[in-house]
């Protein structure tokens, strides 16, 4: 196919912004913040060739987006959401879906929804194949899925929680997340949807599943002014604690830089799930069944959360609030006093 050159005599006005990052290895260099934002807000409004889009996402990748530029794009996403104004406690990012292992994370959140954290999640699904996403399981936990800012406010007056796929709320960057099989890799898409806090939360979660983004998530959020973050290497890319290992917190607190690692919570490794079988998972939920790692990357992720929401000022301390809500959760509870649960209420 040949794509007619209607730019033969003038350069497209996104060219520029493709030039700066392929010019070479001694010519080319990272955007400035101002071109960042200025570039990506161009992709926003569709003023980009979709040659000029993959181009640009690719030399990305290959570079990997600094702070700056990862900041620049945030911004430029936030002008183009005008967003409402919504009181939220967190803001959980779920975009990279599970693989070996259930979404203990969803439980996590959905206590500290219990226990009056305004909690709104936002994420996206289908991007990359043979994976568990958030929307797929929330339903089966008794949440459906948000289409509408109304709704989210909705379900945060009644629930404290709520959630809101990517597609309803920025469309653009979901179509972008979507070429992840047509690209064959990922793009700083999805790395720059999980920094959004379209709400403006009082504090935000992030998962990373490369290490080495860790640094540049928690640089991002000090130049876009977050008071309050936690960024981890999160199992499977969500922001779920992995109880057999070391944790890594590179973090933000009342706007100051601060690392603080966690021990492991096992001496030994367990092993990945052979199939997810989601009545399992909900057993679990409901207290008629026991499993030990979820339990305890349930507790773990609680925990992480309550130190980033200053609930707890110390890890012992924030692990034994953690326990003492997953123990007394409302969906075990429920099954001790002897109610009737439909699995699929």
């Amino acid at each position: 196919m040949v794509m007619k050159n209607i730019y033969k005599d003038s350069e497209h006005p996104f060219a520029q912004y493709v030039r700066i990052l392929g010019k070479g290895k001694s010519g080319s260099r990272s955007l400035s913040f101002e071109e960042a934002q200025t570039a990506f807000g161009m992709i926003l409004t569709g003023d980009v060739l979709d040659a000029q889009l993959g181009a640009f996402l690719m030399l990305l990748r290959v570079k990997e987006e600094s702070p700056q530029e990862l900041a620049g794009f945030v911004n430029a996403t936030r002008e183009w959401l005008n967003a409402p104004c919504i009181d939220v406690d967190l803001d959980w990012s779920s975009y990279a879906g599970k693989r070996k292992h259930y979404p203990w994370f969803l439980l996590a959140a959905l206590i500290l929804a219990e226990n009056g954290v305004r909690v709104f999640m936002h994420g996206a699904s289908g991007h990359t194949i043979n994976r568990l996403y958030t929307e797929d399981v929330l339903p089966l936990l008794g949440h459906n899925v948000c289409r509408t800012w109304q709704d989210v406010q909705a379900h945060l007056e009644q629930s404290y929680f709520a959630y809101l796929p990517l597609e309803a709320f920025c469309p653009p960057l979901a179509n972008m997340i979507q070429l992840r099989n047509v690209l064959g890799l990922r793009s700083p898409v999805h790395t720059l949807s999980r920094l959004i806090n379209p709400l403006n939360a009082k504090c935000s979660l992030q998962a990373i599943f490369h290490p080495a983004y860790r640094e540049s998530h928690q640089q991002a959020a000090q130049i876009l002014n977050y008071a309050n973050t936690m960024v981890i290497k999160g199992e499977g890319g969500e922001f779920e604690r992995n109880p057999d290992g070391r944790c890594l917190v590179k973090g933000i607190k009342n706007n100051e830089l601060y690392d603080l690692e966690w021990p492991m919570m096992f001496e030994e490794r367990h092993q990945a799930e052979d199939a997810f079988e989601l009545n399992e998972f909900l057993a679990v939920w409901r207290g008629s069944a026991t499993h030990q790692y979820g339990e305890a990357a349930v507790v773990g992720t609680l925990a992480l959360a309550l130190i980033g929401l200053q609930k707890a000022t110390e890890p012992e301390a924030a692990l034994a609030m953690a326990q003492k809500w997953w123990k007394h959760r409302k969906s075990a509870k429920k099954r001790v006093a002897g109610e009737q649960i439909d699995m699929f209420d």
